[in-house]
């Protein structure tokens, strides 16, 4: 077993094939994302995560279950959970009204994966709405981060009664950018001063409650040429230092095109992930390449081992214990018990 396993990698269907399975083995692997490809009904995602916890138990399985429009499960019993947005909106006439819905929309959330064998779901967003950007949108609870941190706790805390971690995401904020890094490479060319005063603030604030964190595929010029995520001033001086952040730092999807480039040029995935891991993320995510055959999955964890063993990123048993953290450290409630539990029926009556 490796000291450092990083790579969050993903599956292409509803069941384990071989090539899956030995991928899972890997030393490098720490982990699994799941998305909508991989959902058929709740008993066939319970089967799909036994089958990943029994050739690992250490093995984290995520997924981005935000509730909104960015929820993969949405059949078979799961529940329909409001935008962000809508609690935000819900604060300007009921604040704590708002946050106790926020709780309840936690719980839900965690809850329902967790009854599946999910781990972990990359929640909350802490962008800033500033109207203006089509990805985040109706995902961001508010554009005051002083609502954005206490709805964020809010969910945060309701995850963690369902007994699961939770990812802050995108760091230091998406918000401001009109372009998707999902597709182009978006540059916030404001000030350092003005980021942190502003979209970074839920981070400073929510230091000792984020078991995790995200950076954003951004760019600001003025801070540094890599996107957030390659970028040790953004992580490793801003982030850990100056903000006290404590937990795991996740890259973004490796294969968005916003990960792509790195001081300019175009490179692998490999080589993104060793920036990304030398610059001080934890853990790296590729995402939706397994579905052709998986040979860029291949390349990855072929090329961040030959990396590792010429000495370009040195394994971090620290970056590991952070991996390990946000494993569940309680047994799930299995989905008949969980819906004759007071605290989850209570939960839903709460949903805004």
């Amino acid at each position: 077993m490796s000291p450092h396993a990083p790579v969050i990698l993903d599956v292409a269907g509803t069941t384990l094939t071989a090539d899956d399975r030995r991928r899972l083995l890997h030393p490098l692997t720490g982990g699994l994302i799941l998305f909508a490809r991989n959902w058929v009904d709740r008993r066939q995602l319970v089967e799909l995560t036994a089958q990943v916890k029994a050739l690992r138990e250490d093995l984290l399985i995520c997924v981005d279950h935000e509730g909104g429009r960015v929820q993969r499960f949405r059949t078979d019993g799961f529940t329909h959970v409001a935008t962000m947005r809508s609690l935000g909106e819900r604060w300007m006439h009921d604040p704590l009204g708002a946050t106790d819905a926020a709780t309840a929309a936690g719980h839900v959330l965690g809850a329902e994966l967790r009854a599946c064998g999910v781990d972990l779901s990359f929640a909350p967003v802490l962008d800033l709405d500033f109207g203006s950007s089509g990805v985040i949108g109706d995902r961001a609870f508010h554009r005051d981060p002083r609502v954005v941190a206490l709805l964020a706790k809010s969910v945060m805390h309701g995850l963690l009664r369902a007994g699961m971690a939770n990812c802050g995401k995108h760091f230091p904020g998406h918000g401001f950018v009109r372009a998707d890094s999902h597709l182009e490479i978006p540059v916030d060319k404001r000030s350092l001063k003005a980021i942190l005063a502003d979209d970074a603030r839920p981070y400073e604030w929510l230091s000792t409650s984020l078991a995790s964190v995200m950076p954003a595929h951004v760019v600001y010029p003025k801070v540094d040429a890599n996107p957030a995520g390659f970028s040790p001033r953004w992580l490793q001086e801003i982030l850990r230092q100056q903000l006290g952040f404590t937990g795991a730092i996740f890259s973004d999807d490796l294969s968005m095109a916003g990960a792509r480039r790195v001081g300019g040029v175009e490179v692998s995935y490999s080589e993104a992930a060793t920036v990304a891991l030398s610059a001080g993320c934890d853990l790296v995510l590729l995402c939706n390449q397994s579905v052709d055959g998986g040979a860029a999955v291949d390349a990855l964890l072929d090329g961040l081992l030959e990396a590792q063993q010429q000495g370009r990123w040195q394994a971090d048993p620290d970056s590991e214990a952070r991996r390990r953290q946000l494993l569940p450290a309680s047994a799930p409630l299995g989905w008949d018990d969980l819906m004759h539990d007071p605290v989850y029926q209570r939960a839903l009556e709460r949903l805004p």
